[in-house]
């Protein structure tokens, strides 16, 4: 079932993230999809913070990956890792070590661009596309 939200600023836009991020158990993949300065980072940055890691959030772009260690003992979930998967390729993210942290149930995976590796992605991915409404209004359709 597809569902959509709409919001009209940053703060929401990571709001929703945040409130996202009360739901994840561990083992869960976010599959972020959009055009540029749709949101994607807003949002995961929102997911971060909801889940406890230390800010600051900064975009993985040129990095590719980052890793937050975090110690959420009540739900079991020891890391996150934030993907951008812009300017690589599939095997770019096979040789990060992409299966290993996908199958551990302590991750949570964030990925940016996720449509650039939709090979690779396991159907359990939750699939999150961000669209323009306007100059500050996003679409954001959880599928």
């Amino acid at each position: 079932m597809k569902k959509t939200y709409i919001t009209t600023n940053f703060k929401q836009t990571q709001g929703l993230g945040e409130m996202l991020a009360k739901e994840l158990r561990g083992g869960e993949i976010l599959a972020l999809t959009g055009e540029l300065g749709s949101g994607k980072t807003t949002f995961a940055q929102g997911v971060l913070k909801g889940l406890g890691v230390k800010g600051p959030y900064t975009s993985p772009t040129f990095v590719v990956l980052k890793h937050y260690r975090i110690m959420n003992y009540e739900l079991g979930i020891r890391n996150v890792y934030h993907i951008d998967a812009y300017r690589v390729g599939v095997k770019d993210i096979l040789d990060l070590g992409w299966e290993e942290i996908i199958a551990n149930k302590k991750n949570i995976v964030i990925v940016e661009w996720a449509e650039k590796m939709k090979r690779i992605v396991p159907e359990r991915a939750v699939w999150i596309s961000f669209r323009h409404k306007g100059k500050e209004k996003r679409g954001i359709s959880f599928k």
